[in-house]
């Protein structure tokens, strides 16, 4: 087994956060604007929690004069320079959870730094670790939640609460079009209009929103050939299909195709672990 030593090797330091009374708006404004997943909380450079982009959709009408304090949640994993980054990739797969804060030592909570399931796949790629499968067709999902490309975002929004996924692939006369993220959602700012007011008929379409022609990975890709994909482009999850018709100039997008799974950020770390 290769040894990938400290969670210190990976990490970001000294990374941006807010204090537990910044505005929630400018935390909104601060995800949107800088693409981070999730913001720290801190209060004397003390770990109080983090905010992610499921939370800040929790900001409406009704809680707009609130805090950082009031939509941040405790973290499902937090770690120390010295962890071990083979542990701490375990356990952020079993919380569900894709970061975890970096303190100096649980007794002091003093943040030094955040590490993310990119950084520990980026880790594994590069540093000579062998997939257990680097087949993809072992680990893929085949049993795929989507939505379609004339739904209210509003409706995608609490389908992904719901379940969980940050992303769905959208569909269209049973075919691949596009994907839709949070990070879409996010960015367009529109769901937050329709369920302030209360009117989902307010909420735009997801074709106004979704990402397209979206990036795609066949059946019979490597597990290695999905990570570089991955973190070239950023991104944790990518569907897998049949029959795609390629975009000429960017041979990774298809403007359509057959879906028959998707591959998550996830299933890549859990089959370089074993």
């Amino acid at each position: 087994m290769i040894e990938l030593n400290h969670v210190e090797e990976i990490m970001t330091s000294n990374p941006l956060t807010v204090t537990v009374d910044t505005h929630a708006t400018k935390v909104r404004s601060i995800l949107r604007e800088d693409d981070f997943r999730a913001l720290p909380v801190v209060h004397n450079q003390r770990l109080e929690g983090i905010i992610t982009r499921g939370n800040i959709m929790n900001i409406s009408a009704t809680k707009s004069n609130v805090d950082a304090r009031g939509i941040m949640e405790r973290p499902k994993v937090i770690t120390t320079p010295d962890a071990d980054i083979r542990e701490l990739a375990q356990k952020l797969l079993k919380a569900d959870t894709v970061q975890a804060p970096v303190v100096e030592s649980t007794d002091s909570m003093q943040l030094v730094g955040i590490v993310s399931a990119v950084d520990i796949m980026r880790k594994l790629l590069y540093n000579g670790v062998k997939p257990a499968h680097d087949d993809i067709s072992d680990i893929f999902t085949k049993n795929v939640v989507t939505c379609t490309y004339d739904e209210p975002i509003s409706k995608v929004w609490d389908l992904m609460d719901e379940t969980g996924f940050s992303g769905l692939p959208v569909m269209k006369n049973k075919k691949l079009i596009g994907i839709i993220t949070r990070k879409d959602i996010i960015n367009s700012g529109h769901v937050r209009i329709g369920r302030e007011s209360g009117e989902i008929k307010r909420s735009i379409n997801v074709e106004k929103v979704m990402k397209t022609p979206p990036l795609v990975t066949s059946p019979q890709n490597s597990v290695t050939d999905v990570a570089q994909m991955m973190i070239e482009y950023d991104i944790g999850r990518l569907p897998v299909v049949e029959n795609p018709v390629y975009v000429k100039k960017e041979p990774n997008r298809a403007n359509k195709s057959d879906l028959v799974g998707i591959i998550a950020r996830e299933d890549i770390i859990w089959s370089y672990l074993g």
